[in-house]
């Protein structure tokens, strides 16, 4: 089978996958329209209630960059930063990263339009970015979605997490890099 081939199959995958599925609702005699618009409603009315966290989360994040407090937590942590030899916009990209998705990817463009994407930085920040996640946004937005208020270990265990994707960022960009 030719490349070509196999990329027009696989063109074809999701809606022979529709398909299978609305044909198989049909067979079972399920109302298929209708359990989509009751789906879309339950949807729409969780989409409403995320609306709270997420004017939350963001304002959070505004205030914790513009009160100057990231670049505190940048100058305590700089000691660990020249023990790992990790450049100190990675650590400030690994805090905004828990913080913020969107403000991550616009540091990230910002490193590539300073240093390059095949830089030393650029490829540590795509792999940052790759490795880690939200963990505040995580937090507000799908734990306060669904009611939970005590997240007991859970902030925690989601620093911890994306501390250990920092370090080993750093160390496997500079390993395979240089």
């Amino acid at each position: 089978m030719t490349s070509e081939m196999l990329g027009e199959s696989f063109s074809w995958f999701i809606p022979g996958l529709i398909f299978i599925v609305v044909l198989y609702g049909h067979i079972k005699g399920v109302r298929i329209f209708e359990v989509f618009i009751e789906g879309a409603q339950e949807g729409f009315i969780m989409a409403v209630k995320l609306i709270p966290y997420l004017i939350g989360i963001y304002v959070s994040v505004g205030i914790f960059r513009e009160s100057g407090a990231v670049d505190i937590l940048v100058k305590l942590l700089s000691p660990i930063l020249k023990v790992i030899k990790a450049p100190t916009d990675a650590l400030l990209l690994s805090i905004i990263r828990s913080l913020s998705g969107p403000a991550a990817l616009s540091m990230t463009m910002e490193i590539f339009d300073t240093h390059g994407p095949d830089s030393f930085i650029g490829r540590l920040a795509s792999t940052m970015l790759g490795s880690s996640d939200t963990t505040f946004y995580i937090i507000a937005v799908y734990f306060g979605s669904v009611g939970i208020r005590k997240t007991r270990y859970s902030v925690l265990l989601g620093l911890l997490a994306d501390f250990a994707s920092f370090v080993a960022s750093v160390y496997i960009v500079r390993k395979v890099f240089l």
